[in-house]
C-alpha cells in the first residue's frame, strides 16, 4: 500500500510549485482534478501544460494516481460537459501514462432517493462510457457519495455487477457519514477498489463536516489494517475536502503536511509497509 495526496486540495497551486513539495514531504503519488475550479482543468491543459505535468511527475518520481473528473451524468443540464469531461479525463490518463493509466474518478451523480428512478440509466451511461475507456486501457472507478444516488455499498455492487470494467474509488468519510463500519461498507467492497480517498468526518449526514486527517481521532491505523485485511494493496490518498478549503485563512500546504503525517504515523502503527 502507498501514500498519495489529491491535488483537489490545492486548486489554485501550480503543479510545478505543488508536486515538488509533496514530493518532498514523502508522498509517492499525486491525483490531479481536471474541473473546471482547478488549474489542471481539461479547459487549461493544453500540449504545453501536458508536458510540463508529464515532466514533473517524472522528476519527482511520483506515481500519478488517478484524475478525478466528478460530474452528473444524471443532471440534463449539466450531463454533455459530464460526458465530455470524462472522456477528456479518460484520454488523458492514456496520454499521460499509457503504460499504466491513472485511474478516472467520478461520481453517480444525483440524490439518495432517486437511487431506484435513475439506475437503470447510470447502467447505460457507465456502460458506455467504460466501454470506451477500456479500449484506451483506462479505468473508471465510481466514488460512492453522502447525497448521491449512490451512497451505500448494496447500490455501488448493484451498478458493478452490471457494468463490465467499472471500479470503485473508496472514500470511507462518506460511509462514516452514514454511520458505517469499515467491516460493513469498504471491506465487502474491496475486490473492485482500485483507489481510494481518506479524510475525516465528524457527525452524520446531513449535518456532517468533513476533515483533513490529524484534525480528529480517528484510528486511521486501525482502518489501514482492515482495508489491508481484505485485500486492498493500492494508493491510500489524502483528500482536503472543499468543505476544509472554504475556511478563512486555509493553507493547503500546512493541510498537506497533517495529512501526510497522521498517515505516515498510521502506516507505521499498523506495521504496513509502504510499498
Amino acid at each position: 500500500m502507498k501514500l498519495g495526496y489529491t491535488l483537489w486540495g490545492m486548486p489554485d497551486v501550480p503543479v510545478g510549485e505543488s508536486i515538488p513539495r509533496l514530493a518532498a514531504m514523502g508522498y509517492q503519488g499525486v491525483e490531479l482534478s481536471v474541473l473546471p475550479r482547478w488549474n489542471t482543468s481539461l479547459e487549461r491543459l493544453g500540449p504545453a501544460e501536458r508536458r510540463l505535468l508529464r515532466s514533473v511527475v517524472a522528476t519527482q518520481g511520483l506515481e500519478l494516481t488517478a484524475i478525478s473528473a466528478h460530474g452528473s451524468l444524471l443532471d440534463p443540464v449539466r450531463h454533455d460537459d459530464a460526458a465530455w469531461r470524462l472522456r477528456g479525463a479518460v484520454d488523458l490518463a492514456a496520454e499521460l501514462d499509457p503504460t499504466r493509466p491513472p485511474v478516472v474518478v467520478t461520481g453517480s451523480g444525483g440524490t439518495p432517493e432517486q437511487w431506484d428512478a435513475v439506475k437503470q440509466q447510470l447502467v447505460d451511461e457507465f456502460s458506455t462510457h467504460c466501454t470506451y475507456a477500456g479500449e484506451r486501457g483506462v479505468t473508471i472507478a465510481i466514488e460512492p457519495h453522502v447525497g448521491a444516488a449512490i451512497d451505500e455499498p448494496h447500490e455501488m455492487r448493484w451498478l458493478i455487477e452490471r457494468v463490465p470494467g467499472l471500479r470503485i474509488n473508496g472514500d470511507y468519510s462518506h460511509f462514516l457519514g452514514l454511520g458505517l463500519s469499515v467491516a460493513d461498507s469498504m471491506a465487502p467492497l474491496t475486490p473492485w477498489i482500485v483507489h481510494t480517498h481518506v479524510k475525516g468526518t465528524r457527525g452524520r449526514w446531513p449535518d456532517h463536516e468533513f476533515l483533513t486527517p490529524g484534525e480528529d481521532d480517528f484510528d486511521y491505523a486501525a482502518y489501514l489494517r482492515a482495508i489491508r485485511d481484505a485485500g486492498y494493496a493500492g494508493f491510500s490518498t489524502v483528500e482536503v475536502s472543499v468543505m476544509v478549503q472554504r475556511r478563512p485563512g486555509y493553507d493547503p500546504f500546512a493541510h498537506a503536511r497533517l495529512g501526510y503525517h497522521t498517515l505516515a504515523a498510521a502506516f507505521e502503527r499498523a506495521g504496513i509497509a509502504r510499498a
